[in-house]
């Protein structure tokens, strides 16, 4: 870990135990306070550590949204996972599992298929959001503000054939995803492989996640995955009255 870093979560271990001053902080950490405060205007412009009015400094916004982010996901996981588990045995298909996060959706869990045949997908890496089905079900949640900001920023690489690659399209694939209650990736992320995906809800009816079915199409052409949407579905379903 490089001395930087290491200071700089030394000094947020420090905040999370109560306000510090610039004095005590360096201190705390046995170094010059130019150095110290480097580290806190650094941390300080992307919101994770704030000063108050008497100099003093406390744990940011960014640290409580992340926080929530955290645990969110935490506990989205540990709910769905026994049903993961039995949506994977019951198809023998790749199952994942992903949330919302900071503009992104982000592979949370994932149990293989039971064949030989491996998704490149892994847990902690963004999805597509253009391109997947867990991408399109999280999207299509988002306020409308935020999803045309995503829609405008994207720069919609091209990966197969089928991709998306306009924001219209995406637009309207978005609006048909919220509609029918799921999303469709029809080989549009990688050329060999059919996906299916369905929102998890909160009891106020917010998307906290997404589960989805992939299938490579040497196994189920796509109108055979589509005979799996009744599993998919009933597994988010389940996932969703276990989370409230």
């Amino acid at each position: 870990m490089s001395q930087s870093l290491a200071r700089a979560l030394q000094i947020l271990t420090s905040l999370g135990e109560g306000d510090r001053s610039l004095d005590q902080l360096a201190a705390e950490l046995s170094v010059h306070k130019t150095t110290v405060l480097r580290l806190l205007r650094t941390m300080e412009a992307d919101r994770f550590v704030r000063r108050d009015d008497s100099h003093r400094y406390r744990l940011g916004s960014r640290l409580f949204a992340l926080a929530d982010v955290a645990r969110e996901q935490y506990v989205v996981r540990e709910v769905a996972a026994p049903h993961l588990r039995e949506l994977n045995q019951k198809t023998g298909q790749t199952v994942h599992l992903a949330a919302w996060e900071n503009g992104e959706v982000i592979y949370v869990d994932k149990l293989d298929s039971v064949r030989s045949v491996r998704m490149y997908s892994q847990v902690g890496v963004p999805a597509a959001l253009h391109c997947t089905a867990v991408g399109k079900v999280l999207l299509a949640a988002q306020p409308r503000r935020l999803q045309e900001a995503v829609l405008a920023s994207l720069d919609y690489r091209s990966y197969t054939p089928n991709t998306i690659t306009d924001a219209d399209r995406l637009r309207t694939e978005l609006a048909t995803t919220k509609e029918r209650g799921w999303a469709q990736d029809k080989a549009e992320h990688e050329a060999f492989i059919n996906c299916i995906g369905a929102p998890l809800k909160d009891r106020t009816g917010r998307v906290v996640g997404a589960v989805s079915l992939s299938v490579p199409d040497v196994l189920l052409n796509y109108e055979q995955v589509l005979e799996l949407l009744p599993d998919l579905l009933a597994t988010a379903a389940a996932i969703t009255t276990d989370y409230n």
